[in-house]
């Protein structure tokens, strides 16, 4: 049974590391650069600029963090593991009191800790910007699209993890986590695609909201945009998702699936390498 007081040990050493090498500002600056340029020049389309409302930027925000949190949670971790092994400190860590599986979870708290953080204080020092032309619920809905940001994040940093048990060198992590992101964030909804137009969209409802359900980066988008009505026509696959399955249990569920399931493919696999 893993230790608490271990893992927490090595979390604060994997965060406080993140911190002294300014990771947690730098990429929380790039959130907020970001985030509020797209919140100022959203509308630049329509002729206006200025800042709107949490509801309406929460739909133009939606698309920088699948593009952007998923590469940057893969880029953290997939060198969690190999990275030690290469280093040849994976064996000097592994003769303190410890267990593979306290390491193992220690790093990624850390890891997914610092991009927690990064990932609020980017977002929320928009949140801040626009709560002056917003309503409380418009509020109340910005703060579930930071946490859900923070959830994508840690979904694709297990993702991250499990490639650094299987990966034999960090090229080839780095190379797995590079496939990774380009499959789930630009191939996947195209291969849905391609397999509605080859049916001729006679594929069922179910079939498709088990499909989007299989990708973390949807599971993501159905739980913000589905949110807006006046939004759900401007974001493809996501705007003919079956009513049945947006309910907020079975999307918080998957995306917790999306989390725990790698993380655990990632202990098993960890504990029984050499």
């Amino acid at each position: 049974m893993p230790e608490l007081r271990v893992i927490l040990t090595i979390a604060g050493k994997e965060f406080r590391d993140r911190l002294r090498n300014r990771w947690v500002l730098v990429v929380a600056l790039v959130f907020t650069a970001l985030a509020l340029t797209i919140a100022y020049f959203g509308n630049a389309q329509q002729g206006t600029l200025g800042f709107r409302s949490m509801a309406v930027t929460i739909a133009s925000l939606v698309s920088l963090v699948i593009y952007l949190i998923p590469l940057i949670a893969l880029m953290l971790g997939f060198d969690a593991i190999v990275g030690e092994r290469e280093r040849g400190t994976l064996d000097l860590v592994l003769s303190l009191p410890l267990s593979r599986g306290e390491l193992l979870i220690g790093k990624y708290c850390g890891l997914a800790a610092a991009l927690s953080a990064a990932t609020v204080a980017g977002f929320g020092a928009v949140g801040a910007v626009l709560l002056p032309v917003s309503t409380p619920a418009d509020a109340l809905r910005f703060a579930g699209f930071v946490l859900s940001s923070v959830a994508l994040g840690c979904a694709f940093l297990s993702i991250a993890l499990m490639l650094s048990t299987f990966a034999r060198d960090r090229a080839r992590a780095s190379g797995l986590a590079i496939g990774a992101w380009f499959f789930f964030v630009l191939v996947f909804d195209l291969l849905l695609l391609g397999g509605l137009v080859a049916t001729s969209g006679q594929a069922s409802g179910d079939l498709i909201a088990w499909a989007l359900l299989a990708n973390p980066a949807d599971v993501f988008r159905i739980l913000n945009v589905l949110a807006v009505e006046e939004i759900r026509s401007l974001h493809g696959l996501v705007s003919i998702f079956p009513a049945a399955y947006t309910r907020p249990a079975v999307l918080i569920a998957a995306m917790l699936a999306w989390i725990v399931l790698p993380l655990a493919v990632a202990h098993r696999r960890f504990r029984t390498s050499t």
